[in-house]
C-alpha cells in the first residue's frame, strides 16, 4: 500500500465504520452531504421548523446506506454505519439549514436584525 493508501486505511477506525474509506468518502461526504446541505437550505426558504430536518436526513441517511448496499455490496442493515451516515447528513443539513435562516433574517427584517456571525443574528441598536 502506498501513503495515501495506508493513510485512508487508518483514518477511518473500524470500531466507528465498517466500510471502505473511499466509498464513504464518496458516498457520505461527496453526494450524501451535498444533498444534506441543499436540503436543510431548502427546508430554511420554506421556513419549516427545524425538527423537519431531524425526520428528513434519517430519510436521507438510509438513502446512503441503501447506495452503499447496492453499489458496493456493504451490508445494509448496519445500526453502527447508519449512524455515522445519520451525523454526517445531520451535520450538513443543520450547517445549510442556519446559514440560510441567518441570511433570511438579515435581509428579509433588515430594520429589525443584523448580523452576527455567520451562524447568527441579533436586534440592532436603535
Amino acid at each position: 500500500m502506498n501513503g495515501l493508501g495506508n493513510f485512508l486505511a487508518s483514518a477511518m477506525p473500524a470500531w466507528l465504520y465498517d466500510g471502505r474509506v473511499g466509498v464513504f468518502i464518496l458516498l457520505d461526504l461527496i453526494i450524501g452531504a451535498g444533498a444534506a446541505y441543499m436540503s436543510g437550505r431548502a427546508l430554511a426558504l420554506k421556513w419549516r421548523a427545524l425538527w423537519q430536518v431531524f425526520i428528513y436526513m434519517f430519510l436521507l441517511a438510509w438513502g446512503v446506506r441503501f447506495l452503499h448496499f447496492a453499489l458496493y455490496g456493504e451490508v445494509f442493515l448496519s445500526l453502527k454505519n447508519l449512524l455515522v451516515d445519520y451525523l454526517v447528513m445531520l451535520f450538513f443539513a443543520l450547517l445549510g439549514y442556519r446559514l440560510t435562516r441567518v441570511k433570511q433574517m438579515v435581509t428579509q427584517y433588515y430594520w429589525l436584525y443584523e448580523r452576527a456571525g455567520p451562524f447568527a443574528w441579533r436586534k440592532k441598536q436603535a
